[in-house]
């Protein structure tokens, strides 16, 4: 979050290689066209799938579902 409390507009690629920089690795046989899917394998066999739409501008309330 910016010091203003607001998100910043993101692109799909930025989120992506944040995810990255975060644990997460590909899920190729979840995501398909517009869409590219992720997961995360936690130590207690937890597992977290995000699914990120091919956009210029991810849309705020799908950057805050990321963060629930």
């Amino acid at each position: 979050m910016t010091s203003e409390g607001r998100l910043p507009l993101l692109s799909s690629k930025k989120v992506i290689n944040a995810l990255k920089r975060n644990g997460f690795a590909y899920a190729p046989k979840r995501g398909k066209g517009s869409h590219v899917a992720m997961i995360k394998e936690g130590g207690n066999g937890e597992k977290r799938l995000v699914v990120i739409p091919k956009r210029k501008v991810i849309p705020k309330g799908t950057l805050l579902s990321f963060l629930d």
